[in-house]
């Protein structure tokens, strides 16, 4: 066949692979994923019954300030014992490290597969050094435990016999978390293969075929015997096999969680905050574990246990009679989670305790180790500081990515840009980013533009900057294999792709189509990927772009799952089964460090990812995917958010409008009043939907997605104050109403509100043609409407009138709201203007709040380049306090931005004037709109141009 013909039927068949492939995702079928049956990990762990444990610790002793064992099994000498070491951390955090022993004979055929690099490096010195071991036998105990120090409250139990792990609270003895207190513990070691002599494989020959002879039972069973054998090498589902060359590796135990309500947390998919119930009396025998695998579900459905694009094994419990507490499985395998209804134990035959609430979890994963952390809380946000202590804090995102993105897959071309931008303007709407889909390179070939469409992206980007806009694009992980690509061409000459089970560079397929993906577990494969992103290297960029990874889960589109196989091999031998969740980790921190390299480590780094793992948060944003234009996946948006805030991603959010369908006026206008207390807030559209930018729905439609997205810009100081807090503590910048209510049983299953900080609270709607609400506001305090200044008593539900102008939102007595309301086009461009502070008086005639100020770009903040502010109102005065080190030799960072109102809910005393008492100033108060867009809630007591400056101490007293 000469060529010509042969790139015909290359074309062919690529065009037939995709129409495949985009027939079988553009709705999600349930077949073409594995259930829990269909996984023989997951199946055989959910098939033990839980009864006392045959495993027991011996060997017990302290070295190099942690505690040591070996857990052998009593009731089978053959299997080999596994070493065990626990630790403790500053802050009440214990660590339990499960492996086989190296030292065994014979030893592993290899070391199973640790994640690196997602622990941070400064956990490690916050270790305490155990000093003396206290073994000792506990009341109703016949056989000893040994006791590790965790804090003054807390201590953790290793119970020698059967194994067991709890952490106690020491005044009361009751339990925290326990782990093997159903004796659900099981580790699969690696195996050696052994070749099968020739006279093995032709009785297996002869047995599998024999249909007549007498002994045709016996023979049947002995297939079957063979056949299980053959299944610990290989996986198979629908048409693919994985070969296991080392058998069986899962792990599973079972972990218990006291004093608890609901459970939360094990990000990422699509249903209900609080996490139901999966297996237990009462539920349907078909109900499916919550899986984390990292896939590519391109539409996915709304509550359903199912993973989607990313997994982080960390589940969060509350109750009203413990509090909050946490545990972490650092394992980047495949998991598959339980959470157990009461009585799943009746069989047993074992007691716990049973004073108080106990949610019971089963917890299993295909590789691995066990590498554990238990966190004892007490409260909620105590348990995200000390997981966030862990895995390490949220990033500080540039002030302009906390603003309004607009994306669409694909803007066409140059003049499509052009003309999107100026219509912003003409409509006066500020936005910040306009984003290039996968159809802007040459061929899908990352770091590259299509110079038809594109012919001038330089130039285009530097418009956009002009008016403090910026502009991100797409880089995904599949190369386009093509000879004549400048990326392929290095990644094959230096052996950098991911291989295949026999040693090649694995060829899969995805929206170039033949592709392979660089193997960015290689430390030195990440710093090469990072350094494309250089000027030099991506041509046609400027400072102004930032980047988008999708697709890297990873997504393969004629894989098994539409993923990568199991048995590909990466850097160090390890399989694609012991890091899959963790491969989308590692190339969003190479395209991060890329940024950070190309800005000589000067600017911050913007980086949307899709897939994600525990760490992720370090590294920049996420968003939900692929939902739909329907008023369920609106609704589901929130409990999504609000658990990827729990486990350390607070930058993160769904696209506004649905990804697929066109969604009807009503629902986009919806989506943006919600939208706009993201985190992130991005809108975004699949190409075969009709354009849907802000102006294309009628004047009055028009007008209300304007609305929404000016509220978002007002509230920018308040929004980067709170990814400030995020970035020093962990605590989200939006967060269910039980983080700040702990104690109100109302709020623990509530995921149709939210709080974002500490301040605001946000009820969505979800219904179409809705006119009333009942919204429940927490607390004991009054609430203030956000939009009218009305009160509203707290600690009770009320029905309130909804109109489409917005949706529910108040302000809670006690704090203040700093805001910037002068309308811009962007937020660069609002730098420098004035500040409101909106103060919100509790019963005391008190409040307080803060502000967080920097440069909103560089890392000169890591130094004390910063501002930060707070406010505190009290017997009749505000004072601004400054919380930013003074030591010498710190970066310096001012502004010349005043106060330009003030305003006070809920004064009592009916103020005439205020002192300033730095200038020794009087000025009058007078009523003022709450909002100085169409002059709404004309009734506020305003402080007008008190010109205070935000960065000096002052005090203002109320006359």
């Amino acid at each position: 066949m000469n060529p010509p013909q042969m790139k015909n039927l290359t074309l062919l068949l690529l065009l037939l692979l995709f129409s495949l492939h985009l027939t079988s995702v553009l709705s999600w079928k349930k077949d073409e994923f594995r259930n829990c049956n269909q996984t023989p990990f997951c199946k055989r762990a959910r098939s033990r019954k839980p009864a006392p444990s045959s495993l027991i610790a011996t060997h017990v002793s302290l070295s190099d300030g942690e505690l040591v064992a070996k857990i052998t099994n009593r009731r089978d000498d053959q299997i080999k014992p596994l070493i065990l070491s626990l630790s403790a951390y500053q802050d009440g955090i214990l660590r339990l490290k499960i492996d086989e022993d190296p030292s065994s004979i014979p030893p592993p055929p290899k070391k199973r597969f640790e994640v690196p690099d997602v622990v941070v490096p400064e956990f490690a010195s916050k270790k305490l050094w155990l000093q003396k071991l206290d073994t000792k036998t506990l009341d109703g105990d016949s056989s000893p435990s040994s006791i590790v120090y965790l804090n003054e409250e807390y201590d953790a139990v290793l119970r020698h016999e059967p194994f067991e792990i709890y952490v106690r609270d020491k005044s009361s003895g009751k339990r925290v978390i326990s782990l093997n207190s159903h004796g659900l513990f099981d580790f699969e070691q690696l195996k050696h293969k052994k070749p099968k002599s020739n006279q093995e494989e032709e009785k297996h020959d002869h047995d599998q075929y024999q249909d007549d002879d007498q002994d045709h039972d016996q023979d049947q069973d002995q297939v079957k015997e063979e056949k299980d054998e053959d299944e610990d090498w290989a996986e198979r589902f629908r048409s693919h096999t994985d070969s296991r060359p080392y058998g069986p590796q899962s792990i599973s135990f079972d972990v218990s969680f006291y004093g608890a309500d609901f459970v939360y947390g094990i990000p990422e998919r699509a249903t209900s905050f609080a996490l139901k119930p999966t297996r237990g009396p009462g539920l349907e025998d078909h109900s499916e574990p919550y899986r984390l695998f990292n896939l590519d579900v391109f539409e996915y459905v709304h509550d359903a246990p199912f993973g989607l694009y990313g997994s982080i094994p960390f589940m969060i419990s509350h109750g009203k009679s413990h509090g909050t507490s946490g545990f972490f499985w650092l394992n980047a395998a495949e998991m598959q989670i339980d959470v157990l209804t009461a009585g799943w134990d009746a069989d047993s035959g074992i007691s716990l305790p049973s004073d108080r609430s106990r949610i019971d979890t089963l917890w299993m994963s295909e590789a691995g180790i066990v590498d554990a952390f238990f966190f004892v809380g007490p409260k909620p946000k105590d348990v995200v500081r000390q997981y966030t202590s862990v895995t390490g804090t949220p990033a500080m995102p540039q002030l302009f990515a906390t603003a309004y993105h607009q994306c669409r897959w694909n803007y066409r071309d140059e003049e499509d840009v052009e003309n999107v931008d100026a219509k912003f303007d003409e409509n006066n709407i500020p936005y910040d980013v306009l984003w290039l889909d996968i159809e802007h390179t040459d061929g899908k070939r990352y770091f590259t533009w299509d110079r038809a469409m594109f012919p001038h992206p330089e130039e285009m980007q530097n418009k956009l900057a002009a008016k403090g806009r910026h502009m991100v694009t797409i880089v995904d992980p599949h190369t386009k294999r093509d000879d004549g690509y400048f990326l392929h061409k290095e990644a094959t000459q230096k052996g950098y792709y991911v291989k295949d089970a026999n040693g090649n560079d694995f060829d899969g397929w995805c929206w170039p189509g033949s592709s392979s993906y660089p193997d960015t577990l290689n430390p030195e494969i990440r710093s090469w990927w990072a350094d494309r992103f250089s000027y030099e290297n991506y041509v046609g960029s400027t400072p102004s772009l930032y980047i988008w990874n999708d697709m890297n889960e990873p997504s393969v589109f004629n894989g098994p799952e539409l993923t990568m196989p199991r048995d590909a091999l990466h850097y160090g031998g390890v399989e694609h089964r012991e890091l899959h969740n963790v491969y989308g980790y590692y190339f969003h921190m190479a395209t991060a460090d890329g940024l950070q390299k190309r800005g000589n480590g000067k600017d911050r780094p913007f980086v949307l990812s899709r897939a994600i793992f525990a760490g992720s948060q370090r590294h920049g944003a996420i968003w939900t995917g692929d939902n739909t234009a329907e008023w369920e996946h609106l609704r589901v948006s929130v409990p999504m958010i609000l658990s990827l805030g729990l486990t350390g991603i607070s930058f993160s959010g769904a696209d506004v409008g649905g990804f697929f369908g066109n969604p009807e006026p009503e629902l986009l206008v919806r989506w943006f009043q919600v939208g706009a207390f993201y985190p992130f807030f991005r809108a975004h559209a699949h190409h075969d939907t009709k354009r849907r930018e802000p102006w294309l729905f009628g004047e009055r439609n028009t007008e209300l997605i304007r609305d929404a997205i000016h509220v978002r810009y007002m509230l920018l100081p308040y929004f980067y104050t709170l990814f400030r807090e995020a970035n020093t503590s962990g605590v989200p910048v939006v967060r269910p109403l039980w983080m700040e209510f702990p104690s109100e049983e109302a709020t623990f299953n509530n995921d149709e509100a939210f709080m974002v900080g500490n301040s605001i609270l946000v009820q969505g709607i979800y219904t179409e043609r809705v006119k009333h609400a009942s919204v429940y506001l927490p607390g004991k305090q009054s609430w203030y409407d956000l939009r009218t200044g009305t009160t509203y008593k707290g600690g009770m539900t009320h029905k309130l009138d909804i109109s489409e102008d917005s949706i529910p939102a108040f302000q809670r007595a006690g704090t203040i709201i700093p805001r910037k309301d002068r309308f811009r086009r962007s937020s660069t461009q609002m730098v420098n203007d004035p500040y409101t502070l909106v103060i919100a008086l509790n019963s005391s005639q008190a409040a307080e709040g803060e502000l967080y100020v920097d440069d909103g770009k560089s890392f000169d903040f890591k130094n004390g380049a910063y501002i930060h502010r707070r406010f505190v109102f009290a017997d009749g005065k505000l004072t601004s306090v400054n919380l930013a080190p003074t030591s010498p030799g710190n970066s310096r960072f001012s502004t010349s931005s005043v106060v330009e109102r003030i305003i006070l809910l809920g004064n009592a005393s009916g103020p005439k004037r205020a002192h300033i008492e730095s200038t020794n100033l009087n000025v009058d108060i007078e009523l003022g709109p709450l909002w100085l867009q169409r002059g709404r809630g004309s009734g506020v007591v305003t402080i007008r141009k008190p010109g205070v400056r935000i960065a000096d101490d002052w005090t203002i007293k109320i006359l």
